[in-house]
């Protein structure tokens, strides 16, 4: 097995990714410019396709956060050096989430890159407000996750958080400093 040192090859373009998502947002008017990248999403077709980007990834990881939601098992993998999307956008975070489960307000996702996180911070009540009808949704995920969310045609996301998703994981009592399993 070749050793992986870029994560487009495990990914994708992730950096078109990224601008495609940008573009779709500054077209119905939301500007991101300047606000923190939260993740990337990768969504598996299969547990076993899971299993292996996981493995592939964490050599370029320096921990992750891995538990279970919604039945299944979802890596938030911490990258050892930022993933440059932009000349002036970065995530350190890839959350990589396993074959899909049902939705209240969707149940068909992209396979591949699905999801981009961006950070509103202490704004995030009136950005809601300001944008809440271009969004498809808002998700209960604890207490200290709620984002919004817009789902383009193709089944692909941008989710508005008040904190990052790392800042999440530590709100939750859940630490990066290491590599935990929960499927091996």
């Amino acid at each position: 097995m070749p050793i992986i040192h870029d994560i487009s090859q495990v990914l994708g373009d992730c950096s078109g990714f990224y601008l495609q998502q940008t573009r779709r947002l500054l077209n119905i008017g939301i500007d991101i410019d300047g606000l923190a990248i939260s993740h990337l999403a990768f969504r598996t077709e299969t547990l076993a396709e899971y299993l292996d980007i996981r493995r592939q990834l964490e050599p370029l990881c320096s921990a992750n956060v891995e538990n279970y939601w919604g039945g299944r098992p979802i890596s938030k993998l911490l990258l050892v050096e930022p993933l440059q999307l932009s000349p002036s956008a970065t995530t350190i975070l890839i959350e990589l989430i396993p074959p899909e489960h049902q939705d209240i307000y969707q149940n068909v996702y992209k396979m591949g890159l699905e999801q981009m996180g961006i950070v509103i911070g202490e704004t995030f009540a009136d950005f809601a407000e300001t944008y809440a009808h271009l969004f498809t949704g808002q998700q209960d995920q604890g207490p200290f996750c709620q984002p919004y969310f817009i789902t383009f045609p193709d089944n692909t996301n941008v989710k508005f958080y008040q904190c990052s998703l790392h800042d999440v994981c530590v709100l939750e009592g859940k630490r990066f400093d290491g590599f935990y399993h929960v499927l091996e």
